[in-house]
């Protein structure tokens, strides 16, 4: 039997490339589905549609345009019915299809006596089509792998990158690793890709060990290791990372200054903040949505939230995406400001280019929540899937748990938990544990505590609680549990940044060079706190002890040690910024409210949960956190 391609040449001997017809298969001129509909037709009543060239070259032009499913299937029907596909036309699709189909289309190249062998292109686009949601395993890559090596494709550039890629995108570090150690050659994708794929594994250490060996960086491989180093926590690392981005002369792009803006938010680092945003200026970086909402998220988690604001408000065209408006929704909702965060969802809604989606929501009920709005919480809860129909998650009924507990209203928060469609997560319970312990509900906590199973943050709420009550035997035997489970309480621990410099201190910590000084100015701001009337609160105690060591113990939290810290090393009337990783205990807030009136400073603490203004003796969230 004749091969289809000789076949053609036998039947259709006049077809000509040079027929004047082929010129309408120009990208100039054939630009929309409707014009490659016309040529095709053409090609048809002409008989070139018989000829593999022609065919081939509208597969090209129709893959060009933007992609859609049905311009897809009409691809493959153009396909199935070209004689001899050349192999640029398998290749093309099977980049397109980028799903089981384009294994389909492999192996019925590898059958066909007829169509050319696979070469380095098929085999990179194959690979990259086996990745996580393609309906395709990583058992199909492996094969495909064999394949590559059977052809003598294993040391291709191309083919090794996209190994390690896709090895990544699986999470299959070690097989990642593999691959690119075992590179011949190796250029600036590949080291990058094997940073990206230890980042995206968690391993920030091999990550940098990699960066740190590579020949050449470029600002991907800056932006990468530093948004490595964001997404562990390592944030003073990153902002290091960045300044000598900066002395290698390596321009940040936007994913860059999004990150590292980040880091800025997280630590409270404002004057650095502050320099990236004029840099910017400066450089004269076009502002984009993403980036305008980390400006607005940095300047909001450092206390600046007015600040962010007036460059929402300035904003104009950005605004036509939810992003900004989500962050500048989160900024007011931890800042207490829950009356403006309404407003603002209201002028959300008039937006004709911007919906709400589910993160909205989410600011939106935590703002209700600081606010005391508990109706109104309500109200956007059932918004959520009549108006928007948006699926209530874990994190919307965790908000309403806490709106209903903190207003005291713990049965219905109870009941918001047993009617959730969902298994209840730790912040659930912990919101209502934590309401329990705020309105003395002891009885209630106890059963939630036999409910909650074996995590810590919850079990140290229960525990804190029945010390609140003088229940010391019960709080001890709480603590015991928790120790024998192996788990450990996360100890309280803040920073301040002076100078540009971060300081942290952990609860009665005295590793500090300045502890004797801070320790002997927190016995003569003890002395002046009394004599202003404040008096300690010894149910924050966590020890059965007599009240002068409960007193000792409270003076020594954390976020006293950095006040103090602060009042001794900055200018009268500068104000104070400290971060604390838990939640503020009542004695604390209530100390640092006389700290503020006796010394005439401005104190903005920044908890897990929210931003507190001390100012003359009050604070701005009313006593209500």
């Amino acid at each position: 039997m004749l091969s289809s391609s000789k076949s053609t040449r036998q039947l259709y001997p006049f077809i000509s490339l040079q027929n004047p017809i082929l010129s309408i298969l120009e990208a100039a001129t054939c630009n929309s589905l409707s014009k490659i509909k016309q040529s095709h037709a053409l090609l048809i009543t002409s008989a070139l549609s018989l000829h593999p060239f022609p065919p081939s070259k509208l597969l090209q032009l129709l893959l060009s345009l933007p992609s859609s499913p049905p311009l897809l299937s009409y691809a493959d029907l153009i396909f199935h019915r070209s004689p001899s596909p050349p192999l640029f036309s398998y290749n093309s699709l099977i980049k397109a299809h980028s799903d089981p189909f384009s294994f389909l289309l492999f192996r019925s190249l590898l059958r066909d006596p007829s169509a050319p062998p696979p070469n380095q292109y098929t085999i990179t686009f194959l690979l990259a089509s086996c990745r996580p949601g393609s309906g395709l395993e990583i058992g199909e890559a492996e094969q495909v792998r064999a394949h590559a090596i059977h052809l003598g494709f294993e040391s291709c550039l191309f083919v090794s990158n996209v190994l390690i890629q896709m090895y990544g995108s699986w999470g299959a570090v070690g097989e990642a690793e593999k691959v690119f150690g075992e590179c011949s050659l190796k250029d600036l994708f590949t080291w990058n890709l094997m940073i990206g794929v230890y980042v995206g594994g968690g391993d920030v250490e091999s990550a940098s060990r990699v960066f740190d060996e590579m020949p050449d960086r470029d600002v991907v491989s800056w932006s990468t290791m530093i948004a490595g180093y964001v997404q562990t926590g390592w944030f003073l690392e990153a902002m290091q990372l960045f300044q000598k981005m900066q002395l290698a002369g390596v321009r940040p792009n936007e994913f860059t200054l999004a990150t590292i803006l980040a880091a800025c938010a997280n630590i409270v680092a404002l004057d650095q903040g502050r320099w990236i945003h004029a840099f910017m200026i400066r450089t004269r970086i076009k502002l984009n949505d993403r980036l305008l909402a980390s400006l607005i998220d940095m300047y909001s988690k450092c206390g600046e939230v007015r600040f962010a604001f007036s460059l929402f408000d300035k904003a104009g065209s950005l605004k036509h995406t939810v992003r900004p408006w989500n962050t500048m929704l989160t900024g007011l909702a931890i800042h207490g400001f829950s009356s403006q965060a309404i407003e603002l969802f209201e002028r959300m809604k008039e937006e004709d280019d911007v919906v709400p989606d589910r993160v909205t929501f989410v600011s939106l009920l935590t703002a209700c929540s600081h606010g005391r709005f508990v109706e109104r919480g309500k109200l956007y809860f059932d918004m959520m899937k009549n108006s928007y129909n948006i699926e209530p998650g874990l994190e919307h009924y965790g908000c309403m748990v806490d709106i209903l507990g903190r207003s005291g209203r713990l049965r219905e928060a109870e009941e918001i938990i047993s009617s959730m469609p969902m298994l209840p997560d730790t912040a659930a319970w912990g919101a209502l544990l934590g309401a329990c312990r705020i309105h003395n509900d002891t009885e209630r906590g106890e059963r939630i505590g036999k409910l909650i199973g074996e995590h810590v943050g919850c079990h140290v709420l229960l525990a804190n609680a029945y010390s609140g009550q003088g229940r010391w035997n019960d709080a001890e035997a709480v603590r015991k549990k928790i120790e024998k489970s192996g788990g450990r309480k996360i100890p309280g621990c803040s920073s301040i940044e002076v100078d540009g410099i971060f300081h942290q201190f952990l609860v009665g910590d005295r590793s500090h060079p300045q502890t004797e000084f801070i320790y002997s100015f927190l016995n003569a701001m003890s002395v002046k706190l009394k004599v202003a009337g404040y008096v300690p609160d010894f149910g924050e105690a966590l020890v059965d002890v007599d009240d002068e060591d409960k007193e000792t113990a409270l003076s020594r939290h954390s976020e006293k040690l950095a006040i103090a810290f602060g009042l001794l090393n900055t200018t009268p009337g500068t104000l104070i910024r400290v971060v604390k990783n838990l939640r503020v205990c009542l004695d604390c807030h209530c100390a640092t409210k006389f700290i503020s009136k006796v010394y005439g400073r401005e104190i903005v603490v920044r908890d897990r949960i929210r931003f507190h203004h001390f100012r003359d003796g009050s604070c701005s969230c009313g006593d209500y956190w």
